[in-house]
């Protein structure tokens, strides 16, 4: 069965004035970058984003669908509407696209216009407070092994 569909006789789809900077409003967002204990940057006017998250970097665009995403530390880069390039080095974290809000909520962030310095300083702050951040998990691994160790014996006796 066939559903019922109707054309209405002299109906034409309703037109819109069109005003430019209604347009550009609505073709950027707002992005605003969260440290633990600031807000790091809150930028109105962003065209288009690139992060790195854990299966690569991807593209935000001011009408794509909202989203979440894992960041892992690397550079996001914005572009605002006059144009400029911004890039951040970010720490890991989380990315969520809220209609034309971006907030990014990261444990550390470097600012800085020279996109040679923030790749090294992603590798030598962020990469190296992983490998510490390993150490710390084994050592506490290594130690909660012992304690359940002990509390087994403990009990048969």
């Amino acid at each position: 069965m066939r559903p019922i569909t109707r054309k209405l006789r002299g109906c034409r789809p309703a037109t819109r004035k069109r005003n430019p900077g209604m347009e550009q409003q609505q073709l950027s967002m707002h992005l605003t970058i969260l440290l633990p204990f600031k807000v790091f940057a809150d930028v109105s006017g962003v065209t288009d984003i690139v992060a790195d998250g854990r299966e690569g970097s991807f593209g935000l665009l001011p009408r794509r669908l909202d989203c979440v995403a894992s960041l892992v530390p690397g550079i996001l880069l914005y572009k605002t509407l006059s144009g400029a390039s911004v890039y951040t080095a970010l720490d890991e974290g989380i990315l969520l696209k809220a209609g034309q809000e971006v907030f990014v909520s990261v444990r550390n962030a470097i600012g800085g216009a020279n996109l040679g310095e923030l790749r090294a300083a992603v590798e030598r702050e962020f990469m190296n407070l992983d490998e510490r951040e390993m150490r710390v998990r084994s050592a506490l691994a290594k130690l909660e092994g012992g304690f359940i160790r002990r509390f087994i014996e403990f009990q048969r006796r």
